[in-house]
């Protein structure tokens, strides 16, 4: 697979792909390995509630489930080793897990920001290297990492949250033009607000700057997401909807 100059074509076909999926027991992972299954792909589902993961599990035959908070080197470890004891290796990683914060930058705590930080860019770094020899021995693969719309938008008691993301943002660039010559595509696709529990948690911490109420939905992500896959487009930054 190489990565694209742009447009539409397909440079992957999804079907009996292998695709790890974070942050899958719900929300924008969920909708993701729903229609990756539906699509003929073998999914890994990697999510830390366990009740969650395996009601999504049970509707989608032939998945893998496995525990896991993508903070923890042993369960990344265990996410993709898995992949290639059940699966035969890995084909694509959708990195999804991921936490928001909306607070005025004057009221966010550095411990929350640090910890922030570790999951929604330490742990995506972490889950690309890990899937990397799988990728490389199989000639190739495709990363998606999902950002944020806030990236490209001022908005106030958002920035903490959209620096997290921002920083994502770069190292899903770099990661393109360092993997290219390994056969591998990494994207970025870049939600605003979603129909999901993520921007239900976000909202309910807003203080006096909430986000606009019209959303998105997961599925339409979700197609986003696996378009951004079959044709290995760079980066496809969503709109708010409404």
């Amino acid at each position: 697979m190489r990565a694209p100059g742009g447009g539409n074509a397909v440079v992957m076909d999804i079907a009996d792909r292998v695709v790890v999926i974070t942050g899958a027991s719900s929300g924008i992972g969920e909708a993701t390995a729903r229609l990756a299954h539906a699509r003929g792909a073998h999914v890994v589902l990697a999510a830390r509630r366990a009740d969650r993961l395996e009601t999504v599990a049970k509707d989608l035959p032939g998945s893998v489930a496995v525990i896991a908070d993508v903070t923890r080197d042993g369960d990344r470890r265990a996410v993709v080793d898995a992949a290639v004891e059940r699966l035969g290796g890995v084909d694509v990683l959708v990195n999804n897990a991921g936490r928001g914060l909306h607070l005025p930058l004057d009221q966010v705590d550095p411990a929350d920001y640090a910890a922030i930080l570790d999951l929604n860019v330490g742990s995506a770094l972490a889950m690309m290297q890990a899937v990397l020899p799988s990728m490389r021995g199989r000639g190739g693969g495709a990363i998606v990492n999902i950002s944020s719309g806030t990236t490209r938008r001022v908005i106030p008691g958002l920035g903490a949250y959209a620096a997290t993301k921002s920083a994502l943002n770069m190292l899903s660039a770099v990661a393109r033009e360092e993997f290219a010559g390994d056969g591998i595509v990494v994207s970025t696709v870049l939600p605003t607000y979603t129909d999901s529990e993520f921007h239900d948690v976000l909202q309910a911490g807003a203080t006096e700057h909430r986000a606009p109420v019209a959303a998105d939905t997961s599925e339409h992500v979700a197609e986003e997401i696996l378009r951004a896959v079959e044709t290995g487009v760079a980066e496809i930054d969503l709109p708010r909807v409404g």
